[in-house]
């Protein structure tokens, strides 16, 4: 599929008269490449919807949750449980290809880095998404929760778009290494902090706790969006740099 993008974008650009692709058309070509290699492998997907439901069964059984501390532990819970599961999804982004020597030809093709980083938050996120739509209500399920769920969908959204956008650049870093599965989470981790605090309040809040009034989280929410766009700036700026290294 990857020599397809290539050959998209090199006739798109030879001869006089003909323009290079626009980033719109390198995008969705791009997109459409990720959807297709997932679609065929169902590696990345898989996978972490395995290990997130493995988790929430571990943690349900380790936890004695009860109504007036379900709140407080449950978010957290969910949150390591959509984390580490994101982190597969985002340690094969780049490996994968690198392996399989297809990035090269990536890079050797006319495309804008940013398109291709853009690309794979948009594949990152996608595939975090499914693991969610079979988390959460596995979550819910077992937890024995009741939430406000346009505030929970809300929090996932923003939670998963700032992992998906740090961890992304991060994966291309790491996919220069060897030791790419211990480095990622060591540099992903302590940089997603904020966000992962936020989203856990966030979460919480829409836990509803029978007799008590669910807390303001206008602030985290502001953090989180503040935290997303920055992030994805400088990403989208510090990763033709990134993936051009050796």
């Amino acid at each position: 599929m990857t020599h397809v993008v290539i050959e998209e974008a090199r006739d798109a650009q030879a001869g006089g008269s003909r323009r290079a692709p626009s980033f719109a058309a390198q995008l969705r070509a791009l997109i459409w490449k990720e959807a297709l290699v997932e679609a065929r492998a169902r590696e990345t997907v898989l996978a972490g919807v395995a290990f997130a439901l493995l988790v929430l069964v571990i943690l349900n059984f380790a936890f004695d949750l009860r109504v007036e501390n379900v709140a407080a532990v449950a978010p957290g819970v969910l949150w390591v449980t959509v984390t580490f599961a994101g982190v597969l999804s985002l340690g094969r982004s780049f490996a994968r290809e690198r392996d399989r020597r297809t990035l090269d030809g990536l890079l050797l093709a006319p495309i804008d880095r940013s398109a291709l980083y853009v690309a794979k938050v948009v594949a990152s996120f996608s595939a975090m998404l499914v693991v969610e739509l079979v988390a959460v209500p596995a979550f819910i399920g077992l937890f024995n929760v009741s939430v406000n769920l346009p505030l929970l969908v809300l929090g996932l959204l923003l939670g998963t778009l700032g992992l998906a956008g740090v961890g992304t650049l991060f994966a291309a870093i790491a996919a220069h290494t060897r030791a790419r599965e211990v480095l990622l989470p060591l540099l992903l981790f302590p940089i997603q902090v904020p966000v992962i605090l936020a989203t856990v309040k966030t979460t919480g809040a829409a836990i509803h706790v029978p007799g008590t009034e669910p807390p303001d989280v206008g602030q985290w929410l502001g953090l989180l969006v503040a935290f997303d766009a920055l992030f994805l700036s400088l990403s989208v700026l510090l990763f033709e740099f990134v993936i051009e290294e050796e």
